[in-house]
Order: structure tokens, then C-alpha cells, then sequence
């Protein structure tokens, strides 16, 4: 990935402190331009995303979440959609879509873009694919079912279970409160376990799944981490929306730098964090800030103050994730 090697020759080493540049102290600019030069020669994008953020992934099985991410430029809708893998406070991006309209997305995209994913991550490394009430339909659970992938997907209250809706299955839930069926039943042309609860907000959670019965909402509450990926990507973060692009080939470029960009940050801010933990905030007992913006805040003192630790950081490209927890979560988002 160094300025002498083409996408299509790409290996690991390159990105080591050897393959990169020979001058002494560079000045601030000279270090911005070292940290263009490593993605100057990124030509299909698409490949290019897969080929390193697959490295940073631990070893065994991967928790893939499904999403869409969407804004407006003037009177243009802008709509992406997404296949991540869940890495501790965000689902990284390996896989999108540009739409070329507003709203839900069609099943033929979103097979392509796990028929992408597949051929660079097998079947036998998926411990899950996650998914809101949008990613619903016979042909879909069928089409991963068909592929060995576990499903973990919301459904909508009309939906029928074994002929009957399932709001019908599920009266009277309190706040909190988790059921499920006891036996599976049959949900879009398979057998599922089908298990609900009361989010805070008084909306009812309904979530079909292959994983056992008490695995299933505390699989599904890790969606929200893709939801804290587009945050991070827009607003919160590198201001995606804030783009004038509109075309879908451009935008898509734009599109897989950042999720080069963001996980290379969540990657600092991880290998820093071990060395010198954020600051917890007491009353409310999290975090002072996310380990991307932590990432963030030490790039940019390295950038302007710090060869050889940017050296460090560009390293870390090449080194997987170290195997990461998810916070403690009690309630289900929707």
C-alpha cells in the first residue's frame, strides 16, 4: 500500500516503517503528505477497503451487521447501504452500496453485497449477520439460510408466525420484560427462535434468530454499534453529509476512505487506550469520549509533533484488533 505498490500487489509488510520514505525530521506538511501517500494508489476502492480492514479482524468468528445510512444534499436523497462487522464500540464497513434512490433498499442488492463479503470472508467465519425490521422477506432468509449464515433479524408486528401475526404472540409485555417462544416457529419460510421485549420507549422488539433462545436479544443490541458507525461517519465525526457529491461512483470513493479512515482511528485509539485508559466520567460511568476520537486526537499529535509514533500508527494497519468486549447494555434500542 506504500507509494510503490499497486492495489492489485498489495501485502501486509508494506505498510511497515521500511517501505514508506528516507528523509529525516519531515515538517507537519511532509507528515500529512506521508499519511495521503499511503492511499494515493488506492484505485478499486471496493477491493482496496476489504483487502486491509480484513487484517485488523481477530481470529474465529465475525458478528456482520446490516444497515442504511442516508441523508439529503439540497433536494438530492443520498442513501448507502452498508455490511459491517462488529468490532467493539462500531461496525466497521467492508462492504456498500450507493443507491441510486431514497428509502429501503432492494433484496438484490443486498445479496450482492453478502455474496461480496462471502468471497473474502467464508461462510464458516460468520458468527451472525444482524438486521433491522427493514431486511425482512422469504427470498432474503432463505437466500442466507441456503449459505450457512445465522440470522438475527428484527421482524414488524404484522409479521406472521406460524400463520399468526406476531403482536398477536406477544400481548401485554412490560417494559424490560423478555419472552419467547418455546418451541421455533416458522418465520419467512424457516425455522426460527422468536423472542421479544419492551424498549424504553414503549415500542415492541420482535427478533427471529438462529442462536439460542437466551442469545438472541443480547445479539441484537450489538446492531447499535452500526448506528454509532454512522454517527462517527457523519455528524459526530468525519461529516460525511457534508460532501457536495452526488454521484454514485464518486460518492462510493468518498465513501470507502472514510471507512478506511475511521477504522484506522478505532484502531489507534484501541492500541492506546491499553497503554493509557480514557478517562471514565463518574456520574454517568462511561467513557469520556470514544476510543475513534481518542484515535483521532492522538493522529493529530502525531501528525504535527511525532515521526516516529506516526510511523507506529501506520503500522498498526497491518495488526488485527486484540479481542474486544462490548459495553454492558441492559435495555434494547430501536
Amino acid at each position: 500500500m506504500c507509494c510503490s505498490t499497486s492495489p492489485a500487489s498489495f501485502e501486509p509488510h508494506a505498510i511497515h516503517n521500511q517501505g514508506l520514505v528516507t528523509f529525516g525530521k519531515p515538517e507537519p506538511d511532509h507528515r500529512r503528505s506521508l499519511v495521503v501517500t499511503q492511499f494515493g494508489e488506492l484505485k478499486n476502492i471496493g477491493q482496496d477497503v476489504l483487502d486491509i480492514l480484513l487484517l485488523l479482524f481477530p481470529e474465529g468468528k465475525l458478528t456482520s451487521v446490516m444497515d442504511r445510512t442516508s441523508w439529503k444534499y439540497g433536494q438530492t436523497h443520498l442513501n448507502v447501504l452498508v455490511l459491517a462487522v462488529w468490532v467493539g464500540d462500531l461496525a466497521l464497513q467492508l462492504a456498500w452500496k450507493v443507491l441510486p434512490h431514497g428509502g429501503n433498499s432492494d433484496m438484490r442488492t443486498r445479496m450482492f453485497l453478502v455474496g461480496t463479503l462471502l468471497r473474502h470472508l467464508p461462510a464458516r467465519r460468520w458468527a451472525v449477520l444482524i438486521a433491522d425490521r427493514e431486511f425482512i422477506g422469504q427470498e432474503w432468509f432463505s437466500f442466507l439460510r441456503d449459505r450457512g449464515i445465522k440470522r438475527c433479524i428484527r421482524i414488524r408486528e404484522n409479521t406472521l408466525i406460524d400463520e399468526e401475526k406476531a403482536k398477536v404472540e406477544f400481548q401485554n409485555l412490560q417494559v424490560g420484560q423478555v419472552r419467547g417462544l418455546l418451541e421455533r416457529a416458522w418465520v419467512y419460510g424457516s425455522w426460527m427462535q422468536v423472542v421479544a421485549t419492551l424498549s424504553p420507549q414503549g415500542e415492541r422488539v420482535l427478533v427471529a434468530s438462529d442462536r439460542p433462545i437466551w442469545e438472541t436479544l443480547t445479539t441484537y443490541r450489538r446492531r447499535w454499534t452500526v448506528e454509532c458507525t454512522s454517527s462517527a461517519m457523519k455528524t459526530r465525526g468525519l461529516n460525511l453529509e457534508q460532501t457536495h457529491m452526488t454521484a454514485p461512483d464518486r460518492l462510493g470513493r468518498l465513501f470507502g476512505l472514510l471507512c478506511l479512515a475511521l477504522a484506522w482511528l478505532l484502531r489507534i485509539g484501541v492500541e492506546k487506550a491499553r497503554a493509557e485508559p480514557i478517562r471514565v466520567m463518574r456520574k454517568k460511568n462511561r467513557p469520556t469520549m470514544s476510543r475513534a476520537r481518542y484515535g483521532a486526537q492522538e493522529l493529530g499529535r502525531a501528525i504535527r509533533w511525532a515521526e516516529d509514533t506516526l510511523y507506529t500508527f501506520i503500522s498498526l494497519l497491518s495488526t488485527p484488533f486484540p479481542a474486544l468486549g462490548q459495553r454492558k447494555s441492559k435495555d434494547v434500542r430501536c
